[in-house]
C-alpha cells in the first residue's frame, strides 16, 4: 500500500482539499505539520493513486511538497486512529463530537454526536471548527441557525441538538450534501440540507444565527452578496487565519450592520462572532 502526502500553504489549504477530494473520492487525511503546513495523504496500491501532474496542478501555487511512502495494509485501521474523540466543556455540560467507531462514554449532562468523516470532512478536531462549537455552545438558542458549508454537518447538528430550530445545512458538494444529511439521521438531529453554491448562486439564506466555517475569499463574496432575507441577528465567521480576521470582521460591518462582539484564536486560526446592533 502506497501513502501519497501532498503539502500545501495553510492559506489556501481548504481550496486545495476541495480540488483533492475530485481526485481521490475515497478519502483524504488531514495533519497539520509542526511549521504550520497543511499535509493531505491518500492511500491505494499502484495505479489506484491520482497523478503527480494532477496533484500539482490541484496544488497550484501552494504546494510545498509531495511525498510517497509504503505503508502496512492496516492504514484503514490507521486512518481510524487519526479522527479522535473532542469534548468541549460549556457550563456544567459536555459536548463531544465522536466518530462511529468510538463507543459512547455515558456521562451526566453530555451532548453526544456521531460524526462519520467521510471523504476528509473532519469530525469536529481542526480548530476552526472547535473555535465555531466554542462560539455556539456559549450562545442561548433563539431562533433558527443556517450552516453555511456544512462538510460532514457538526455544526449544524450540534446547534440542532443544542436547542436551535429551524436548521438549515448547505454546501455546494454533493459528497457533502450526502455526509451531512447522513449524520443528521445518525443523530436523530432535524435538519434541511440543500445544495447551494455561494459563489454563484446569490445571497445566502439567513437566520437568526448563521455559522460560516468557510475561507477568506468565500466570506468576502458571502459578505457582498448579502442575505436572501434580514441579516443574521448573529453570525460567526471562521476559516479565518488570525492576520485575515479583521477584514471580514469589516466586511460584514460595512455589508450587514454587523459588529464584532468576540474573537476567538486557537494557534494561527481565528473565529469571529458578530452580531446585529442592539
Amino acid at each position: 500500500m502506497i501513502r501519497l502526502a501532498v503539502r500545501v500553504a495553510p492559506a489556501d489549504a481548504e481550496l486545495v482539499l476541495a480540488e483533492l477530494v475530485e481526485l481521490a473520492p475515497s478519502g483524504v487525511e488531514e495533519s497539520e505539520l509542526p511549521d504550520g503546513t497543511i499535509e493531505y495523504a491518500v492511500y491505494g496500491a499502484d495505479g489506484e493513486l491520482p497523478s503527480l501532474p494532477d496533484l500539482r496542478a490541484a496544488a497550484g501555487g501552494s504546494l510545498v511538497e509531495i511525498l510517497t511512502s509504503e505503508v502496512a495494509d492496516d492504514w484503514d485501521e490507521q486512518w481510524k486512529a487519526f479522527h479522535k474523540p473532542i469534548s468541549i466543556e460549556y457550563g456544567s455540560s459536555i459536548l463531544r463530537v465522536r466518530p462511529p467507531w468510538e463507543e459512547r462514554v455515558p456521562a451526566s449532562g453530555q451532548v453526544d454526536l456521531v460524526i462519520d468523516p467521510g471523504q476528509a470532512f473532519g469530525t469536529g478536531a481542526h480548530a476552526t471548527t472547535r473555535l465555531c462549537l466554542e462560539l455556539v455552545l456559549e450562545l442561548e438558542p433563539s431562533g433558527g441557525c443556517v450552516d453555511l458549508g456544512s462538510g460532514s454537518g457538526v455544526l449544524a447538528i450540534a446547534a440542532a441538538k443544542l436547542g436551535w430550530a429551524p436548521v438549515v445545512a448547505v454546501d455546494h458538494e454533493r459528497e457533502s450534501v450526502e455526509a451531512t444529511a447522513a449524520n443528521a439521521l445518525a443523530n436523530a438531529a432535524e435538519l434541511e440540507v440543500a445544495r447551494f453554491d455561494l459563489r454563484r448562486d446569490g445571497p445566502a439564506p439567513t437566520a437568526r444565527l448563521v455559522v460560516a466555517n468557510l475561507l477568506l475569499p468565500i466570506l468576502i463574496d458571502v459578505a457582498e452578496a448579502g442575505f436572501d432575507g434580514p441579516a443574521p441577528g448573529l453570525l460567526i465567521a471562521s476559516g479565518l487565519l488570525i492576520e485575515q480576521a479583521d477584514r471580514v470582521a469589516e466586511a460584514f460591518a460595512s455589508s450587514a450592520g454587523l459588529v464584532e462582539v468576540d474573537r476567538r484564536c486557537h494557534g494561527e486560526w481565528a473565529a469571529l462572532l458578530l452580531s446585529a446592533p442592539s
